[in-house]
């Protein structure tokens, strides 16, 4: 039986079952080995280009569900009722820039009314604006056009903090929520005030973000204003992705169930991407010096330097991502010389601890004591360990990680001779001081909606509901209908898996760029609330169907759908999808997912065991059927830190994945993973390992944040009238027993004067 068929079995069980089930014992493994290896031949190369988001178009369409299609005639009606009393005939478009500014104040000040119904006939008018006003366009160019352009005016015309102030009061709306919790079935309508203000602002915070050719110098001004707005903490003291984390938390907790996660999700998604991207990021996005000319040409492209999780060299984790190999040159005259390239495309990088421990066994083996961290003293080694010290030195390479690190323990060391740290308020910063209370429950929320909305999980009468906002009112009674709404369902959860994925490797990234230590505490909550087994449960599929997944109704697209007439829709077209090889949003979640595993394991030696007990090498040995580059380059770094631990027959066996990692993943001039076998002499204690790095983040953090941390350094004031004459806060009814007070704790108690002078 499959993993996903017995969601009863617990988490960490039921990838030990389908562990060992998917690797059969004695010689049919490396049978089945060989056939997997084979068939992973005949996948097509799949011509895909990671990138922050994928188009415009398709992230947009991705807001709605097919469900709401309705709805986008509602938004037009409810415009038009206001806007013909006004407009004499003139069409939106025809206005000029002042009048439509006089509209849209119009709309603002209609917001303010206490009737909740009018309110939401008002948003759904705004919201029809931000949609590009799609009744007086012809293409879905100019829709996106007058999108861009009104969702600019309504944030100069101050909307989004009008809106901000609307979803505050949904999210504290007791009886919304009293509501939904006692009703047996959760459906669309429920969540209806909600998922118009989410869209409105989701469109704005999206049509902000994206930068395009025809921009004005206002547009430019504005998303730096919008990008600070967002990020600074305006809102009740926080930024307002705290606000939208309280909102996955709440929902995660049962407490509002009609919260429309989808919406949440994307919007806090696309809030932090513009939003933490620091500039320290481009500066550590320069070229490698570890990568030859060659390999530099390949990976550059100018469209990744502004891209937060693009497929850009992570300065803390610069491993070159190869591209499948170009097609042979032609046949040129024999005059003309050829050059090939010699050896790897890229040089191996050396750590300072592995130049410690290649002369703490050279000292150890030729003079019989070591001397520590000294990485000059050489005397008493023979000339080719000289060499071989010279050679490790020219590879060095120093990560801002362990600089960080370094810099750590000496301000930890000497907290009065280097004074205070000065700390930038960056974005990031600002966002991890926000997050840091309430970490772990971020964590563990975004963990549950990950593992509800994945394709190997099956429906539980105690998971949460994450259907809420796609399922209608009325069930569907036709085949076709049944059809219809099972695509949407399933397209719905491969959304949420999407925005929750790029988010986690969001802040995993951003994290890392600005403390070390704030990327240490998230990754440890992650392990510990078991994202490592949800991830190989989520492979633990047929990753190809997943990827190749037609889970689209592009008639039903926006903006697609409200510019050209509906067809009808049959059971054959449903079932046709697209025509594209692969769904690049599973693609896309795949990918992320991959990085997040190896952001968790990388020099981690407790959780790469884990991935030895959980069986993963199967799991991720299927999952290079997909041939794309980059998601091979990752399930490669995640074999190859764990194939010492699986056996010299296991590498014997898979020969050609054992090649694939040598040509595709930088090595360590030193490194042994294609031989090495450390298992007897590195024990797994996970407990130890991660104990003491929580001891070193509590210390960071105490340090860093700790209102009190210093409290005792500070100078104590030995002077009696000063500190007599400090002023104490009393109470305010303290006058009134003062002369009590004095009675009872100065003159009824006796004063031993020869005692206190004989303790002098």
């Amino acid at each position: 039986m499959q993993a996903e068929d017995n969601m009863e079995v617990p988490l960490l069980n039921n990838l030990n079952d389908t562990g060992d089930r998917a690797r059969p014992k004695g010689k049919d493994v490396f049978k089945d080995q060989q056939k997997e290896s084979e068939s992973s031949m005949e996948s097509p190369n799949l011509e895909f280009e990671y990138g922050d988001t994928d188009m415009l178009t398709a992230e947009l369409s991705e807001l709605y569900s097919y469900t709401e299609e309705p709805e986008f005639s509602l938004n037009r009606d409810y415009f038009d009722e206001d806007f013909r009393s006004h407009a004499k005939g003139r069409r939106w478009i025809q206005l000029t820039v002042e009048e439509q500014k006089a509209h849209v104040m119009r709309l603002l000040d209609a917001l303010e009314v206490t009737d909740r119904d009018k309110r939401l006939k008002v948003a759904r008018a705004i919201l029809y604006l931000a949609q590009g006003v799609f009744d007086e366009c012809d293409t879905e160019v100019d829709v996106l056009h007058w999108s861009r352009h009104n969702v600019f005016l309504l944030y100069d015309m101050g909307i989004f903090t009008a809106l901000l102030e609307l979803l505050s009061m949904e999210i504290d709306n007791n009886q919304a929520c009293s509501s939904a919790v006692r009703k047996p079935a959760i459906s669309l309508a429920d969540s209806t005030e909600l998922r118009v203000l989410l869209s409105i602002m989701y469109l704005m915070v999206e049509t902000i973000r994206v930068q395009t050719e025809d921009e004005r110098p206002e547009w430019i001004a504005a998303r730096e204003a919008f990008k600070n707005e967002l990020g600074s903490p305006l809102y009740n003291g926080e930024p307002f992705a705290l606000l939208l984390f309280t909102m996955v938390t709440k929902f995660c907790s049962m407490n509002a169930p009609h919260f429309p996660m989808k919406k949440v999700l994307l919007l806090l998604w696309k809030t932090i991407l513009p939003l933490v991207k620091q500039d320290s990021l481009d500066t550590y996005n320069e070229r490698d010096p570890f990568k030859n000319d060659d390999a530099r040409d390949e990976e550059e492209d100018p469209e990744d330097a502004d891209s937060g999780i693009e497929g850009e060299v992570d300065p803390l984790d610069r491993d070159v991502i190869i591209q499948p190999p170009p097609p042979p040159p032609p046949l040129r005259p024999p005059t003309e010389r050829v050059n090939f390239p010699k050896g790897l495309p890229w040089a191996p990088k050396v750590r300072e601890k592995d130049i410690e421990h290649f002369l703490e066994t050279s000292r150890n083996k030729f003079i019989g004591f070591t001397l520590g961290s000294d990485t000059e003293t050489l005397v008493g080694l023979p000339r080719p360990i000289h060499e071989s010290v010279k050679t490790l030195k020219q590879h060095k390479y120093v990560s801002i990680a362990e600089v960080q690190i370094k810099r750590e323990e000496e301000l930890q060391q000497c907290p009065l001779t280097l004074g205070e740290e000065e700390v930038e308020e960056t974005q990031a910063e600002m966002l991890y001081l926000g997050m840091l209370p309430n970490l772990s429950q971020y964590v563990i929320a975004l963990l549950k909606l990950l593992l509800a909305a994945a394709p190997t999980s099956k429906a539980k009468t105690d998971s949460i509901n994450i259907l809420a906002d796609v399922l209608p009112e009325e069930m569907p009674i036709t085949v076709l209908q049944s059809m219809k709404l099972g695509i949407d369902v399933n397209r719905h959860k491969e959304i949420i898996v999407k925005a929750i994925s790029a988010l986690l490797l969001l802040l995993l990234k951003h994290f890392k760029l600005n403390h070390i230590y704030q990327f240490e505490i998230i990754s440890q909550h992650l392990v510990f609330a078991n994202c490592i087994p949800l991830i190989l449960k989520f492979f633990n599929q047929n990753i190809m169907s997943y990827i190749s997944a037609k889970n689209s109704i592009c008639v039903l697209d926006f903006p697609h759908c409200v510019v050209h007439e509906m067809p009808e829709l049959t059971a054959e077209s449903l079932e046709a999808g697209d025509s594209s090889q692969f769904c690049w949003r599973n693609l896309f979640s795949c990918i992320n997912l991959l990085r997040i595993l190896n952001k968790l394991t990388k020099w981690k030696h407790s959780r790469t065991m884990m991935l030895v007990v959980f069986k993963s090498a199967p799991i991720l040995k299927r999952a290079l059927k997909v041939k794309q580059a980059m998601m091979q380059l990752y399930v490669l770094k995640l074999l190859k830190i764990q194939t010492k631990y699986l056996g010299r027959q296991w590498r014997k066996s898979n020969m050609k994945t054992m090649s694939a990692i040598y040509q595709k993943v930088r090595h360590r001039l030193n490194d042994d993973w294609a031989y090495g076998n450390d298992i007897d002499a590195r024990p797994w204690d996970f407990q130890a390992e991660e104990c003491a790095l929580r001891e070193s983040i509590e210390k960071f953090n105490s340090r860093r944040y700790d209102k009190n941390k210093n409290s005792d350094y500070m100078p104590v004031d030995n002077c009696l009238q000063s500190v007599l004459g400090q002023r104490v806060d009393l109470p305010e009814d303290f006058h009134y027993s003062y002369e009590m007070w004095l009675e009872r704790e100065v003159f009824s108690q006796p004063i031993q004067w020869e005692g206190l002078l004989q303790n002098q």
